[in-house]
C-alpha cells in the first residue's frame, strides 16, 4: 500500500491522511477509493479527447469540401464572385433612392472583402438582404373608380356613412392630385363597431395591399424604429416589417389599438409615432436597423382605437379623428339578417333550408341576450344558435329544418340575460335615472339621496371620481341657494344630512354630466316630491342653476332606449348634435331641452314645487312626442 500511495499525485495533506491510517485493510480501502476517481478522471479524458478528434476531423473534412467547391466552381466561372454580381443586379433593379444606393453598394465592397464564415459577414448579409427586401418604388395599383368603391363598403358593412364619405372623398382627390400625400385617420369607438373591419374594406375598396399592427401592450420604442445593427440578433422595427410584408410602398396600413400603448425605460413608442404619422416627417422616416431614409408618405395609415384620452395630444394632432358610435337596435337587426347570419351559418356548415331567422327573433336576441355598442356578442349568440343547430342536423338527418322566432329563442339561448324594463318599478322621492357614457357605450346611471338628521353634513358614496363629487357639491349649492323656491327655510341644511348614492359602488365612475341628475335627486328629497320614473336625463350643472352641454349624445340616447325611457331632458347646447342621432331613434324619443335647472325640476318633478318656476321652453325640435308606454315591451320582458 505504501508503494502505491508513494506513486499516487496526491496532495500532501491527502498523503498525510494516509500515513495516519495504521490499519492496512483501511489504508488499502481508501487508497482504492482514491484510484476509483483517477480512472474515472482517464474515461472522461479520453471521452473528450475522442469527440474533439471527431469534431475536428469534420470541420476539417467540411473545410476541404468547400474549398474544393469553390475551386470547382471558379474553374467553371461561377464563384463567389457571381453570387456578389446577383446582388449587385438586385440592387441596382431595386428602384433605391442613390444615397440607399450608394450605401447598398459601399456594404456589399465591405462584404466582399470579408471572410466568408465571420461573424460580420453574416450582419452585413442580413443587412443588405433587409435592404432589397424593403419596396422602394413597387406600388398597388389604385382602383380610383369611386362608384365601384362606394359598392365594395356597401357590401361589407352597414351604415357608417360619415367614414364611407370620407374615404370616397379621399379617392375623388386621388384623381384629381398627381402626387398626394397619404391620409391618417383615427377610427374611435366601442368595442364591436367594425373599426378593423373597415380598414379592409377600405383596402379592397381602394386595391391597396392591406397591413395590420397591433400596439396593444406595446411598449418599448425599438417596436417601432427598431434596433441598431451593432446589436446581436437586431431587426429592423414593425413599420419596416410591415412594409416588407406588404410588398408595396403604398398599401393601406392599421395601426391597431394606439389608445394602448404604454412607456417605461425603454422609451416611449407613441413619440416613436410621431414621425410616422406626421405627413411633414413621414417621407424621411429612418429606422434604427436600416438607417436610411425609407419614404413612408404614400402609405394609407389608419389607427384605431376605444377612447381619445389615453392617446397623448401631439398624436392625436397628427391624425384626423373619426368616431364610430354604437348601433341602433335597427341597424343591429339588419347587421345581423345582411351579414352576421350568413357568417355563422357558414361557419356551421348549415344553409339557409336548415335555420331561419325572423326579424323578431334578430330583436329578441338583441334585448335578452345582448347588452353592447357594438355587435361582437350577438354574432356569438347567433353562433350558439347555430352550433345547436347543426347538432339537431347530424343526429335527425339533413332534412331537419327551423325557423328561429321569438317564442323559441329561449330553447336554443337558455334563460334570459337581460330585461329591458324601465329603470325604477315606480316614480319615488329622492331617486333618479341618468345617462353615462363609457369606452363601450352608453348605459344609464340612478342616483338616490336620503336626507336624515344631522348637522348639514353631505355623504358621497358610489365610487366617484374628484369631478363627480365636485359636480355634487355644486349641485348641493345651488339647491341651498334655491332653498325658498323648495318651500324650505334658508338654514334647512344645519340641521340634517344629505346622503347621495349612485349604486353598483364597485365600477368607478367620474365625469361633470350627472350634475343635473344630483341636483333634481336633492331637489326632490328635499322637497318630498317624487321623480317621474319615466324620464332620463344627462347634463352639466353650474351653481347659477345654468346646464352645460354633455358629449356622448348618441351614445346616451341609445342607453335610454334601450332601458325603455322615451323621455330625456338634455342641455339646450346639444340640440345642434341631433343630427348625429339616427332618425329612426329620434323619431322614437320625446326630448326637452333646458337651458337652466329651474326647467330642468319643472319637467322631472310628478308635480309643481311650492314656488312657481320659470315655465320650460319648448324644445325647438321636438321630435316623436309618443308617451312612453307605461311596461316595457313584451319581448323585453
Amino acid at each position: 500500500t505504501d508503494t502505491i500511495a508513494a506513486n499516487l499525485q496526491l496532495s500532501i495533506e491527502e498523503k498525510q491522511e494516509l500515513l495516519e491510517i495504521f490499519d492496512p485493510t483501511e489504508r488499502l480501502s481508501r487508497i482504492g477509493d482514491v484510484l476509483d476517481i483517477e480512472i474515472e478522471k482517464l474515461n472522461m479524458d479520453r471521452t473528450i479527447q475522442s469527440r474533439v478528434k471527431r469534431q475536428m476531423e469534420r470541420a476539417q473534412k467540411e473545410y476541404y469540401l468547400n474549398e474544393k467547391i469553390k475551386a470547382i466552381q471558379k474553374e467553371l466561372g461561377r464563384g463567389e464572385k457571381s453570387e456578389f454580381d446577383e446582388l449587385k443586379k438586385k440592387i441596382e433593379a431595386a428602384g433605391m433612392p442613390k444615397e440607399v444606393k450608394d450605401k447598398a453598394v459601399q456594404e456589399l465592397k465591405k462584404l466582399e472583402a470579408m471572410p466568408p464564415m465571420s461573424a460580420e459577414s453574416t450582419v452585413s448579409r442580413n443587412y443588405l438582404d433587409w435592404l432589397l427586401a424593403v419596396p422602394w418604388k413597387k406600388r398597388s395599383k389604385e382602383i380610383r373608380n369611386i362608384s365601384r368603391a362606394e359598392k365594395v363598403l356597401n357590401e361589407d358593412h352597414y351604415g357608417l356613412e360619415k367614414i364611407k364619405e370620407r374615404i370616397l372623398e379621399f379617392l375623388a382627390v386621388r384623381q384629381l392630385v398627381k402626387n398626394p400625400k397619404g391620409s391618417i385617420l383615427c377610427f374611435v369607438g366601442p368595442p364591436g363597431v367594425g373599426k378593423t373591419s373597415l380598414g379592409m374594406s377600405i383596402a379592397k375598396a381602394t386595391g391597396r395591399k392591406f397591413v395590420r399592427m397591433s400596439l396593444g401592450g406595446v411598449r418599448d420604442e425599438a417596436e417601432v424604429r427598431g434596433h441598431r445593427r451593432t446589436y446581436i440578433g437586431a431587426l429592423p422595427g414593425q413599420i419596416i416589417q410591415m412594409m416588407k410584408k406588404a410588398g408595396t410602398k403604398n398599401p393601406v396600413f392599421m395601426l391597431d389599438e394606439v389608445d394602448k400603448m404604454s412607456m417605461d425605460f425603454r422609451g416611449d413608442p407613441s413619440a416613436a409615432l410621431l414621425e410616422v404619422l406626421d405627413p411633414e416627417q413621414n417621407f424621411m422616416f429612418v429606422d434604427h436597423y436600416l438607417d436610411v431614409e425609407y419614404d413612408l408618405s404614400q402609405v394609407f395609415f389608419i389607427a384605431t382605437a376605444n377612447v381619445m384620452h389615453t392617446i397623448p395630444p401631439a398624436l392625436q394632432d397628427r391624425m384626423e379623428v373619426l368616431r364610430l358610435h354604437g348601433y341602433t337596435e335597427q341597424e343591429k337587426v339588419e347587421i345581423a339578417k345582411q351579414f352576421l347570419v350568413k357568417k355563422q351559418l357558414a361557419a356551421a356548415g348549415l344553409s339557409d333550408k336548415n335555420l331561419k331567422f325572423t326579424d323578431d327573433a334578430i330583436t329578441a336576441i338583441i334585448r335578452a341576450y345582448t347588452r353592447e355598442a357594438g355587435v361582437r356578442n350577438l354574432e356569438r349568440e347567433i353562433g350558439n344558435v347555430c352550433r345547436k343547430v347543426a347538432r339537431k342536423v347530424v343526429k335527425e338527418g339533413e332534412s331537419y329544418n327551423i325557423t328561429l322566432t321569438e317564442a323559441n329563442v329561449s330553447e336554443f339561448l337558455g334563460v334570459i340575460k337581460f330585461r329591458d324594463t324601465l329603470a325604477h318599478e315606480k316614480s319615488e322621492v329622492g331617486l333618479v335615472t341618468g345617462l353615462a357614457w363609457t369606452e363601450v357605450g352608453g348605459s344609464i346611471l340612478s342616483t338616490e339621496v336620503t336626507v336624515v338628521d344631522g348637522k348639514g353634513k353631505l355623504t358621497l358614496t358610489g365610487k366617484l371620481g374628484d369631478v363627480m363629487q365636485e359636480s355634487a357639491q355644486a349641485a348641493m349649492s345651488y339647491v341651498r341657494s334655491r332653498a325658498v323656491r323648495l318651500g324650505l327655510p334658508r338654514d334647512f341644511y344645519r340641521n340634517m344630512d344629505i346622503h347621495v348614492h349612485v349604486p353598483e359602488g364597485a365600477i368607478p365612475k367620474d365625469g361633470p354630466s350627472a350634475g343635473i341628475t344630483i341636483a333634481t335627486a336633492i331637489a326632490s328629497a328635499l322637497s318630498k316630491i317624487p321623480v317621474r320614473r319615466d324620464i332620463a336625463m344627462t347634463g352639466e350643472i353650474t351653481l347659477r342653476g345654468k346646464v352645460l352641454p354633455i358629449g356622448g349624445l348618441k351614445e346616451k340616447l341609445l342607453a335610454a332606449h334601450r332601458a325603455g325611457l322615451f323621455e330625456v331632458i338634455l342641455p339646450k347646447d346639444n340640440e345642434k348634435d341631433l343630427a348625429e342621432v339616427p332618425e329612426n331613434l329620434r323619431s322614437a324619443m320625446k326630448l326637452h331641452f333646458a337651458e337652466t335647472m329651474d326647467q330642468v325640476l319643472a319637467v322631472a318633478l310628478e308635480s309643481p314645487l311650492p314656488e312657481p318656476l320659470a315655465p320650460v321652453a319648448e324644445p325647438a325640435q321636438n321630435i316623436g312626442a309618443l308617451t312612453p308606454p307605461p311596461e316595457a315591451p313584451a319581448t323585453h320582458q
